[in-house]
């Protein structure tokens, strides 16, 4: 039998985008928007108590499955929701994300933090925090665009 064990984190990720508060919400908010950063979904409801979902991944990889549940929405202000992420049928983690957005003199400052509960070493934090900088960073690259 293999052992069991969670292993518990938080990290904080910090940008800056030129664009708008509400530019930046919208792209969290319309599933054409964030289709152009992330996964397209095959669920989405944009509402507390709505659902996200997701399943795919590369041609050889594993199938990942995202299934979110939003918590707490406040336009152009504050994104919460709670998620589960599945890699072929496993369960690899579980996590809460708050994603806040800061006014500020020229754009926007997002603040992305997750807690997680990573299972039995399927996934790590440090390689969730490496894919979310990379998710953020592409969020940045189509905000740009569209500036």
């Amino acid at each position: 039998m293999n052992e069991r064990f969670v292993k518990h984190a938080t990290f904080v990720i910090e940008r800056m985008y030129s664009a708008s508060p509400e530019r930046v919400y919208q792209a969290w908010s319309d599933p054409v928007a964030k289709a152009k950063w992330y996964s397209k979904p095959d669920i989405f409801e944009f509402r507390v108590g709505g659902r996200e979902y997701s399943s795919g991944g590369p041609p050889e990889g594993p199938v990942f499955t995202f299934d979110a549940i939003y918590q707490e929405l406040v336009p152009e202000q504050r994104i919460v929701y709670t998620y589960s992420l599945d890699s072929d049928g496993t369960r690899i983690s579980v996590s809460i994300t708050t994603v806040e957005l800061i006014q500020m003199e020229g754009g926007t400052k997002l603040i992305f933090t997750e807690q997680g509960a990573f299972f039995d070493g399927h996934d790590t934090p440090e390689v969730r925090e490496h894919g979310t900088n990379i998710m953020l960073d592409t969020l940045g690259k189509v905000l740009e665009g569209e500036a």
